[in-house]
């Protein structure tokens, strides 16, 4: 049976440790620091009778949660009745008191067999690193704590989000979408010395490069998936790609079939905002068998090419034809080289607008609408 949920050391009114620790007070849970000095104003006594966790395993690490293990001597082994555990972010390692006077940092958890699992997406969050230590705690009649020292401190990652979570993500934005708007080319925006650099340089093939970190936190396709981005949606008056850019006043235009057709897969790969009224939905188009295929379906939850909320490709009367949703801002990622031959180059007549970049973009941690109930 898996241990229970640690519990943060917190008593407000909303706090789900709340019956756990409703005897234990502010004074009596400041804790000694890690090299097991107490700190002045601390209300723990120590007593070296209390084992000292050591050899400390993390193991089945999420995004949101990990279980945790250590040995013991079996001396006094019977008198321990909850462990306390610093978690703290990498940053923020050498600071395990508390960070204010009524806000308590540490985990306590009733002595349970090992390991245990520590999970909550209030103090964990994906692909971020932690530190941890750990002591032996004995609660006394009057309410008070004996410890042990702390242990050594263990560094750890959090992992990405699962397809469970990306999927969760996934019914967030096909709730915005909003109706389907034809289309007809895929399209990169870039600067001329780009293209430039692709003729001179790549045998005028656009090559893939790794996703930056922008979007969700734990999204599993920032700094690991290879691709080119392209944008497909647009102006609804005239049902053209969009004159402004952000990112550089020449535009690589292709036929949408070149790129999106029966012989490739899509997959949803995040959904984000920042801090703005409007959304973005990052896909992922992959020929099917290719390097990205693979990598994505380990990690991406696929779409029916024919019928999604966002993008789509379909044969009515023996022509290809595609939709995109008009509510989203989509960016594509092609996961292959594409040969610039295959489209054409030209300047716009629009603006560059800078503001509407997403390179590096951090995700709103607040907004309702793209967040789900995991750490950010």
């Amino acid at each position: 049976m898996e241990a229970p949920r640690l519990a943060h050391a917190m008593s407000s009114p909303t706090s789900p440790c709340e019956e756990v620790i409703k005897n234990l007070s502010l004074e009596a849970i400041q804790l000694c620091d890690r090299d097991g000095n107490k700190s002045q104003d601390s209300g723990i006594a120590e007593m070296e009778e209390l084992p000292v966790p050591h050899n400390i395993k993390i193991s089945n690490i999420t995004c949101d949660s990990f279980k945790i293990s250590w040995d013991m001597d079996s001396k006094s082994k019977d008198r321990i009745t909850h462990y306390f555990i610093d978690l703290n972010k990498k940053e923020n390692k050498n600071s395990n008191k508390f960070k204010h006077k009524d806000v308590p940092t540490k985990l306590v958890a009733k002595a349970v067999p090992l390991p245990m699992t520590v999970r909550g997406h209030w103090f964990l969050s994906p692909r971020t690193e932690y530190t941890v230590a750990v002591q032996t705690a004995s609660k006394q009649v009057d309410g008070d704590y004996v410890v042990s020292e702390w242990s050594e401190i263990i560094e750890f990652c959090t992992a990405d989000y699962s397809k469970v979570h990306l999927t969760q993500l996934l019914e967030k934005a096909e709730v915005i979408a909003g109706r389907m708007l034809k289309l007809s080319v895929f399209y990169r925006n870039q600067h001329k010395e780009y293209f430039d650099y692709i003729r001179e340089h790549h045998g005028n093939a656009m090559q893939p490069s790794v996703k930056d970190n922008s979007g969700s936190h734990g999204s599993p396709i920032s700094g690991k998936l290879e691709g080119i981005f392209f944008s497909c949606n647009t102006e609804f008056n005239t049902g053209k790609p969009p004159q402004d850019s952000p990112y550089g006043r020449y535009r690589y235009e292709i036929a949408a079939e070149k790129l999106f057709n029966p012989n490739t897969n899509l997959y949803f790969g995040d959904f984000y905002c920042m801090y703005t009224a409007y959304h973005y939905v990052i896909l992922v188009i992959a020929p099917v068998g290719s390097p990205g295929d693979e990598f994505c379906k380990q990690r991406l939850p696929q779409l029916n090419i024919k019928d999604n909320k966002f993008l789509t490709c379909d044969e009515e009367d023996g022509v290809m034809v595609y939709h995109h949703a008009q509510d989203v801002i989509l960016e594509v990622i092609y996961t292959d080289p594409v040969d610039l031959s295959l489209g054409t180059v030209a300047e716009i007549t629009g603006h560059q607008l800078m503001s509407l970049s997403t390179a590096n973009a951090k995700k709103d941690p607040s907004c309702k609408t793209c967040n789900i109930s995991v750490g950010r």
